[in-house]
């Protein structure tokens, strides 16, 4: 395993006991990989978490697949394939996750109308709810995805999680846990947004492209920082993170504008994608780990 990490990406990748905030050594000094305490060993995609979430994923990109879901929604992707308009993919996509979940029809998924109310958390409003508060029940539903299916652990919610038996990440399992119990396949419906937003990138041409995007901060202690020369640094992100691709809106949310340049294969979601469930700001979901990025003043 040690041999392929390190001539997949380039690695040396220590094997002994984690010490807290030490990254792993690098055959190249201008690298970083993710470090052990940030991910998981196994995950639900077709990379490992070492790899995906490493510097040089976000300089050299590859496609991220969940696992099963192209095998599962066949039809939905030839349907998709069926349409040359970008809106009306985007509704077909809607309407594919309406009736295969029942949305609109939960005693159809065998639920009681006790449970009903619970199993109304849906794709959608979950998103609305991060891009209300990203440290909400419905951002950890969010992190706690990605830590299932990309197998980065998140580094925040509501307070740094460094302690994996201490009372802050305790108390974000708990929201998670609350937050999908008794709901209809969420887990599931975020795999299909992630994985169509992944087909829109390769349909328009764009997959593998890296954009712009910005993120406004108050506090430079705000995030994990690997290493520092100048004003590029090394950063360890939330393993789920917005961003704006607009630096005068990045501004409004502090006096320190962090830009970086995200693979679109990293891009969970964009309001673009499915018009209508994001109003009102140019946000980017994106996939967390290791970022080179450049922090200054607006």
């Amino acid at each position: 395993m040690k041999e392929l990490i390190r001539r997949t990406t380039g690695f040396e990748v220590a094997m002994e006991p984690d010490k807290d905030h030490v990254v792993c050594s690098s055959t190249d000094n201008d690298t970083a990989t993710l470090p052990r305490y940030a991910r998981l060993p196994i995950n639900r995609c077709n990379l490992p978490a070492i790899i995906l979430g490493s510097l040089t994923f976000q300089h050299a990109p590859a496609p991220l697949q969940i696992d099963g879901v192209a095998e599962l929604h066949r039809d939905l992707f030839r349907r998709l394939d069926n349409c040359d308009e970008r809106e009306k993919r985007a509704e077909v996509f809607g309407d594919y996750l309406t009736v295969r979940f029942c949305l609109e029809d939960l005693a159809e998924a065998g639920l009681t109308e006790r449970s009903e109310k619970r199993a109304n958390a849906n794709w959608m409003r979950v998103l609305r709810g991060w891009s209300f508060n990203s440290d909400s029940r419905e951002g950890a539903i969010l992190k706690g995805w990605v830590e299932s299916r990309f197998g980065l652990l998140p580094r925040f919610h509501k307070e740094p999680l460094r302690d994996f038996s201490g009372a802050a990440y305790l108390r974000y399992l708990e929201m998670r846990s609350s937050g999908l119990y008794g709901t209809n396949a969420l887990e599931s419906q975020l795999d299909l947004v992630f994985s169509y937003g992944q087909y829109e990138y390769q349909r328009s041409q764009q997959a593998g492209e890296s954009l712009l995007l910005y993120r406004g901060i108050n506090r430079l202690n705000e995030h994990e920082v690997l290493s520092k020369t100048g004003k590029r640094q090394i950063v360890l992100f939330n393993n789920l993170t917005s961003f704006t691709a607009s630096r005068e809106r990045a501004s409004e949310f502090g006096d320190y504008i962090l830009s970086t340049r995200v693979p679109t294969d990293k891009i969970f979601f964009h309001h673009d994608l499915v018009p209508g469930v994001l109003k009102g700001e140019d946000e980017y979901l994106v996939i967390g780990g290791i970022y080179d990025v450049d922090i200054r003043t607006f």
